[in-house]
């Protein structure tokens, strides 16, 4: 079920080439489920050599071409979901209905591509002169690298390959070390659908190696990055020296604003169901702080409660399992500190707040109530299955609240006032804001964060402007 794992470097499948590799894990289980090699610094000059040929004949391919290609990659992705998706759950954890799910996305992705690649369109600027012709157009800004992290194995591998290869540029994919199989079925689509050897190029190994290495080189010329607040802002520094550009998707800790006139059990559910249900929380995009109007703040606590007592955790790969296994021990480590630190500072424990079972990185869905601005986790993303909630008095104390961090990803506003919904809309600091629903991202819109959650946009057409550079072409008469 799992497949052999491999680097894909100029359209070969190879091993590295000094034999390192380190060990993948079921997380549910602790066991090692396959082997994966390390790129040597020989194998990322190939990496980069291979791109750099590549590159030089890709971006002369035409828009309908390079469209009719991400389609077949789409199709294969589509054809090959059930397969890709037991390899995702088995490496992730998350349950199998999830990441059946997340395979949907991810053949989205290359489709809205495939149709994007044919809109990067340019504009004529009317002259002063009449006889001078003034025009803009839109070019590929040369190899990217996509640096990938290991909740979505799925969908941010397809957002920097599919934007990357629709707008002309080449792309060497770095996937999580963790969740690397399903990287590998995705470039293995790539393969399978002809795309030129050279266009896409996988490399795994150390992280902070082959991302300081590959950005150093003189060929990369755009940094496509999810992950972590302090590893982006190294990164940003790594580029800064040959000025490449950067897409920095980076970490948030959402506010949840739920209004007293909203309907607080169904906000409840919703909510719920991006806190719990999708991914145990390991979303960067997850409610992350519930800020609840005082008069249904005792009912939106006991309503998450009840719902977070009644997730199946278990294997992913079980059926009847809701949430599953966090990505790693550490991730349990993290969890306890909060919680102990929450507990410590008066707030109550209503729901979970512990360990499950002896085997696995299993964590109990935990609701803290009667958090305040002092707890650990009002400051610092937990990036788990915790629900710290604390009432608030007011749109404007929840607005405050919201914006006091130096982070805006994400963040949900329930109410039934549509003026309330557009007064939040427009003061929250986030680069996504939705009303009574928690879905933060489509293949057609555009995904980022604002102050230190990044820079640049994935998805939609802003997604491919990441990828392009603007030429100003002017043409005078005959001389």
């Amino acid at each position: 079920m799992y497949p052999t794992l491999k680097l894909y470097i100029d359209g070969v499948w190879r091993d590295g080439s000094e034999g390192a590799s380190e060990p993948v894990y079921n997380p549910a289980t602790g066991e090692v489920i396959a082997t994966l090699p390390h790129a040597s610094r020989a194998d990322l000059d190939d990496a980069l050599a291979s791109s750099r040929a590549a590159f030089a004949k890709w971006k002369k391919v035409s828009a309908h071409e390079r469209s009719t290609y991400l389609k077949k990659v789409a199709a294969l992705l589509r054809e090959r979901s059930e397969q890709i998706s037991q390899v995702l759950t088995l490496e992730q954890g998350k349950p199998l209905p999830e990441a059946r799910v997340e395979m949907v996305y991810t053949a989205d992705v290359f489709e809205w591509y495939a149709e994007e690649a044919r809109r990067t369109y340019g504009h004529i600027i009317p002259a002063r002169n009449t006889t001078h012709r003034q025009m803009v157009l839109k070019e590929p800004i040369g190899p990217a690298l996509g640096l990938s992290p290991w909740n979505f194995p799925g969908i941010v591998p397809a957002r920097k390959i599919g934007a990357a290869l629709a707008a002309g540029c080449v792309s060497i994919i770095k996937a999580a070390e963790e969740t690397p199989g399903t990287c590998v079925e995705i470039v293995r689509a790539c393969h399978d659908a002809g795309i030129p050897a050279g266009v896409v190029n996988m490399v795994f190994g150390v992280p902070a190696e082959i991302s300081s290495y590959l950005i150093a080189s003189d060929v990369i010329r755009q940094v496509s990055f999810t992950g972590s607040i302090p590893v982006g802002k190294h990164l940003a520094r790594l580029a800064s020296d040959n000025l490449i550009r950067c897409t920095l998707e980076l970490g948030g800790h959402a506010p949840v604003i739920v209004l007293k006139d909203a309907d607080v059990r169904k906000a409840a559910r919703v909510a719920a169901t991006g806190k719990f249900y999708r991914n145990a929380g390991q979303v960067c995009v997850s409610p992350t702080r519930f800020l609840v109007e005082a008069p249904v703040y005792d009912a939106f606590v006991e309503e998450m409660t009840t719902i977070a007592n009644s997730v199946k955790v278990g294997d992913g790969a079980v059926e009847g399992t809701e949430m599953g296994p966090l990505a790693n021990p550490r991730r349990l480590d993290v969890m306890e500190e909060l919680v102990a630190d929450a507990r410590a500072r008066g707030a109550k424990i209503t729901a979970g707040g512990n360990r499950v079972g002896n085997q696995g990185n299993f964590w109990a869905p935990t609701v803290i109530a009667d958090v305040t601005t002092e707890c650990q986790i009002m400051n610092d993303e937990p990036f788990g299955p915790l629900a710290p909630i604390m009432p608030v008095d007011s749109l404007d104390a929840a607005l405050a609240e919201a914006n006091r961090l130096p982070v805006g990803l994400a963040s949900y506003v329930f109410t039934n006032a549509m003026d309330t919904a557009r007064q939040a809309a427009e003061e929250i600091e986030a680069g996504v804001v939705t009303i009574n629903h928690v879905i933060a991202s489509m293949a057609e819109t555009p995904f980022g964060g604002v102050k230190q959650s990044g820079d640049g946009r994935e998805g939609g057409a802003e997604g491919l402007e990441e990828f392009l550079v603007t030429k100003y072409v002017s043409e005078g008469p005959a001389v």
